[in-house]
């Protein structure tokens, strides 16, 4: 007797993805291509574009504007009546019935509780502890979230599998197409890359000091910060007219590769992350990497990065200019990075949350 398995699809069909909206697309396709007996069906708000028609699974579009998964999922959910239902992100339905397996991503908002609007922190403070409580298995990014589970919320190592996502489908571009984003984006030749949502967890304010840092003791030295992302909650636009920053706003995929090839590192001293996609992406394009040593990025790296504290403006503004000017450290890190980046893919993601749905 085959599976029949839930999935909340519901994130993958964003206009403007971010992780965890790619998580959830990437996974649930990796999840679909395995060749498995098990049925699938899959719950969105309205219509995907990215799903072709496949045998054992099943489209249901149910939309709702607000309440979605604790009305339309969980009414959907009594009505199927599944094996097992899985939800990428953090959020289970109030009441449905049966077993369950969640993926929680990070719990930054418990860290750093300022860096999140009130309302969204009480949100996930609830739904996360929730859902860690009503599953029958938690699927983790990273250790370091496994740890803060266990930590904050007593959920038992024995109920939590870290699942590293993939990160694939991303390599070094070409130079023409490196200057046709460069054109696009109206970027110089020499920049740094910050790529993420600007909003205070990613500690934008202290990376745009240490870079101004950068700039009073290089003067001659014409490098640019380049920011890329959608704009968060609480980041200024004055700091963010610093001199030589650029933001270029949320970049279509198709040139995230080409940004990342072009530039001279990636700096990315976030406060806190349950994975870090843009590390793994950057050492996948050849470009060295800077990041926090806290959180997740220490694991995800390994040695293939300059890892710095990302409470100190000295301390990443000293990596910057060790990682520009130490040329046998930077071919050493892109090096390492080719290699490091190659364990993150969505099939083995895909094979180990397939054997959590099967088997919790």
């Amino acid at each position: 007797m085959s599976l029949r398995i839930a999935i909340d699809a519901s994130r993958t069909t964003r206009a403007q993805r971010t992780g965890t909206e790619n998580y959830a697309l990437k996974l649930i396709d990796a999840l679909l291509m395995l060749g498995d007996n098990s049925c699938f069906t899959l719950y969105f708000r309205d219509v995907p574009s990215w799903i072709t028609p496949r045998d054992r699974v099943t489209v249901r579009v149910i939309p709702l504007a607000r309440l979605w998964t604790h009305l339309r999922l969980a009414a959907a959910l009594y009505h199927d009546r599944p094996n097992v239902t899985f939800v990428p992100a953090h959020t289970l339905p109030i009441l449905f019935p049966g077993r369950a397996v969640v993926t929680v991503h990070d719990l930054g908002y418990v860290h750093f509780p300022q860096a999140h609007p009130w309302l969204q922190r009480l949100y996930l403070e609830f739904s996360t502890r929730y859902s860690v409580r009503r599953a029958a298995c938690v699927l983790a990014d990273s250790e370091a979230t496994k740890r803060d589970l266990s930590t904050y919320y007593q959920v038992s190592p024995a109920k939590i599998r870290v699942v590293y996502p993939g990160v694939e489908g991303i390599a070094r571009a070409d130079d023409a197409a490196i200057a046709a984003v460069r054109a696009k984006y109206k970027l110089p030749e020499r920049y740094l890359l910050f790529v993420g949502t600007l909003q205070p967890r990613k500690n934008i304010t202290r990376l745009i000091d240490a870079y101004q840092q950068f700039r009073r003791i290089h003067s001659g030295d014409e490098v640019a910060l380049v920011l890329v992302g959608r704009m968060g909650w609480l980041t200024a636009d004055t700091q963010l007219n610093a001199p030589g920053v650029i933001v270029t706003g949320y970049a279509a995929d198709q040139d995230v590769a080409a940004l990342y090839s072009g530039a001279l590192m990636l700096v990315f001293p976030s406060l806190y992350e349950g994975f870090g996609f843009p590390v793994i992406e950057a050492m996948r394009c050849g470009t060295p990497v800077l990041c926090s040593n806290t959180s997740s990025l220490p694991e995800l790296a390994g040695d293939a990065a300059l890892q710095v504290d990302p409470l100190s403006v000295d301390a990443i503004a000293q990596g910057i200019d060790r990682l520009l000017s130490d040329a046998p450290l930077r071919a050493d890190l892109i090096a390492r990075g080719y290699v490091q980046s190659q364990k993150f893919t969505w099939r083995a993601a895909a094979e180990q949350t397939l054997d959590a749905l099967s088997s919790c």
